[in-house]
């Protein structure tokens, strides 16, 4: 039987590199999947009192390659960016574009007309607009202030 010293910092080490390669690609989001990470596109919200404003990063696909669901209450995007990129029999190719399937669900803060979205698709950013529902442009919340007991 062999000894082997326990050192736990080994462990924190092992963290600290999980966490870092958590954290390194801050620009876009990641989802974690068995076999490393899939990126997934970064979107921008903006909430007007009538519609809601999806903005997507979504460069070198074409529209026909994006899936876009919208449900009431979230938008569903799914899409596969193809890798063109050939190579000779001696040349090497270093890439770090991101080519393969990606899938993202963004749910919304209120309920909208999924009926009426528009959407516009430009020089790879996807522009969604939600209008909201009748009911939620017309809520109205009371608050109710409680007097101090005397």
């Amino acid at each position: 039987m062999v000894l082997v010293r326990y050192n736990p910092w080994q462990e924190l080490n092992a963290l600290e590199r999980h966490i870092n390669g958590l954290f390194g690609d801050t620009r876009v989001p990641s989802a974690r999947l068995e076999k490393g990470f899939v990126r997934v596109p970064a979107a921008e919200l903006q909430e007007t009192d009538d519609a809601i404003h999806l903005k997507l990063e979504l460069p070198g696909l074409e529209a026909k390659d994006l899936d876009i669901q919208v449900t009431q209450d979230a938008v569903h995007i799914s899409g596969e960016r193809k890798s063109q990129t050939k190579t000779e029999n001696n040349g090497t190719t270093r890439s770090e574009f991101y080519y393969g399937k990606f899938q993202r669900v963004i749910p919304l803060s209120v309920r909208i007309q999924n009926t009426n979205v528009t959407a516009d698709y430009k020089d790879g950013i996807l522009n969604l607009t939600l209008p909201k529902s009748e009911q939620e442009k017309n809520k109205v919340v009371k608050v109710n202030l409680e007097q101090p007991a005397v």
